[in-house]
């Protein structure tokens, strides 16, 4: 008794045509990305910062405050800033911070506000930088808005 061995072919059509769709939508998602790219480029950071004002981050933190709705003595949820200079870093001695202190100044499309930057933070952030400043305090300083992340808030570099 002889055997014969009987073999399935698929068509080579089919698996060419799955991936060409497959291809097909990577490019249409690739060009959608640089038409994304493309038109942020077309805007300034400010421009994008007010498209953003009252987006919450993917985390589910608080929206975004701008600085004109900063008020002194009050805390900052989240404010995120272009940094438009860093001022030399000082070492500062007192009874209740010893370290690296740096004075910015930043805006974001609705104004300017001072930044105060501590500690590592003065050498995470320099000019053209846009940070996020989340959970930190708000004053006035010589009759300006001034922020910092102070103890407990955090300071991320969103763009450098």
């Amino acid at each position: 008794m002889s055997t014969i061995a009987i073999q399935r072919e698929e068509p080579a059509t089919n698996a060419v045509a799955g991936n060409s769709i497959a291809n097909t939508a990577t490019d249409a998602n690739s060009s959608v990305a640089a038409m994304k790219i493309a038109n942020t480029r077309d805007q300034s950071i400010l421009q994008l910062m007010k498209v953003a004002q009252n987006n919450t981050s993917k985390d589910g933190s608080k929206p975004r405050t701008s600085v004109a709705d900063l008020h002194p003595s009050q805390p900052v949820g989240r404010v995120e800033v272009l940094i438009l200079r860093r001022y030399p870093r000082r070492v500062i001695r007192g009874e209740k911070w010893t370290g690296s202190l740096a004075a910015a100044c930043g805006r974001d499309e609705s104004g300017l506000v001072g930044v105060v930057l501590w500690g590592d933070q003065v050498e995470q952030v320099s000019t053209g930088d846009v940070v996020r400043i989340e959970d930190g305090w708000c004053r006035i300083s010589n009759g300006e808005k001034v922020v910092s992340t102070g103890k407990n808030g955090r300071l991320t570099v969103l763009q450098g």
